[in-house]
């Protein structure tokens, strides 16, 4: 350990209150309403120009919108500008008691589109998706949705990292799938139903869980990396993130956990929601996977799954890196890994 570095790390910690730069990229709001905000982040000076299709985040529901901008030197915000892209996202924000009654529908067929339109009526270009975790399904039911209905968004490519589609695949919860399917989930549901939506102590306790080997090791590693100040960072950013998390509409709750959890409807393809079917084999534009090569939340056949059922797409990638649910988006290795995946896929498309 290099003790001069390790020293220096433990004052600044102490005396600055952290190592972590938590600075937001600049960004100006463009279009705002109860459904949430459209935001387009600042150029980068000294940017490349030409960066391609404007890139359009889409965030998935318990996660703030930092998640895309975690810190500086860690940031895919920050990524994409550097190389002259045009970067938008689209913020829920957090959700309150009384929008306990929305459901998949609102963000598949109208948040996702209205942001999408917005973005392409702005800039004159079709998007470019990217969006992680549940925001991944949410982009990808909500292209489908759009061209099964015969009126295509106008989307270029949709990249999902950390999307589970096959919830049979998950560890965490395919031992309840059995009692749910037994119960038909009436337990759970009168409690979500009761409360009215899933608190976002709730939603951060949940994620901590899935990390809970690093929780107890977590010591040990400050300890033993006391002169990283990279890592210790990025534990800090981590910290912060998952210490904000929001809350889930209890409508969207229970259809994640009636049509996903317990029927798996999305392994076969198609999603019933809003009185229609949704066929993920509509998705008519080139998409990229990523899956985490240690997530617990989404593991990677949970992904991969996705592959064989966009059968309408033109072309799908499926890359792997390393990291768990949040590190296979921004972790430190996601730098050389999912970015550099997501780097080359938007630069293939973007004429």
């Amino acid at each position: 350990m290099r003790l001069t570095a390790a020293v220096g790390n433990v004052r600044d910690k102490v005396i600055r209150g952290g190592l972590a730069d938590l600075t937001r990229m600049p960004r100006t709001a463009v279009a705002t309403g109860p459904d949430g905000a459209l935001y387009r982040y600042h150029p980068q000076v000294g940017a490349p120009a030409g960066g391609g299709p404007p890139v359009l985040l889409v965030p998935p529901l318990g996660a703030p919108d930092f998640a895309y901008d975690l810190r500086r030197g860690c940031s895919l915000v920050e990524h994409l500008l550097s190389a002259g892209r045009t970067v938008y996202l689209v913020d829920y924000g957090p959700i309150s008691f009384a929008e306990r009654g929305l459901g998949m529908e609102h963000w598949v067929d109208g948040v996702v589109p209205d942001a999408v339109r917005r973005v392409a009526d702005e800039t004159g270009s079709d998007v470019q998706l990217v969006a992680w975790s549940l925001g991944g399904i949410f982009a990808l039911l909500a292209v489908a949705a759009a061209a099964d209905a015969g009126e295509p968004l106008p989307v270029r490519t949709v990249t999902a990292v950390g999307s589970p589609v096959d919830i049979s695949a998950v560890p965490l919860v395919a031992p309840l799938r059995p009692l749910a399917i037994v119960t038909g989930g009436r337990g759970l549901s009168a409690v979500y139903q009761l409360v009215g939506s899933f608190p976002a102590p709730v939603v951060s306790w949940a994620f901590h869980l899935t990390a809970v080997d690093k929780l107890i090791t977590k010591p040990l590693t400050l300890l033993s990396r006391l002169d990283d100040r990279d890592c210790l960072a990025q534990m800090e950013a981590v910290d912060h993130l998952m210490n904000n998390m929001h809350g889930y509409p209890g409508r969207v709750f229970g259809q994640i956990y009636h049509l996903l959890l317990r029927n798996n409807d999305l392994a076969d393809g198609t999603l019933a929601l809003a009185r229609r079917t949704i066929p993920l084999a509509a998705v008519d534009v080139p998409v990229l996977v990523v899956a985490g090569r240690n997530d617990l939340i989404a593991p990677l056949r949970a992904v991969q799954r996705v592959v064989g059922l966009l059968t309408g797409a033109p072309e799908v990638r499926f890359e792997t890196a390393p990291g768990g649910h949040l590190g296979v988006l921004t972790g430190r290795n996601a730098r050389t890994t999912t970015w550099a995946h997501l780097d080359t896929f938007l630069d293939d498309y973007r004429h």
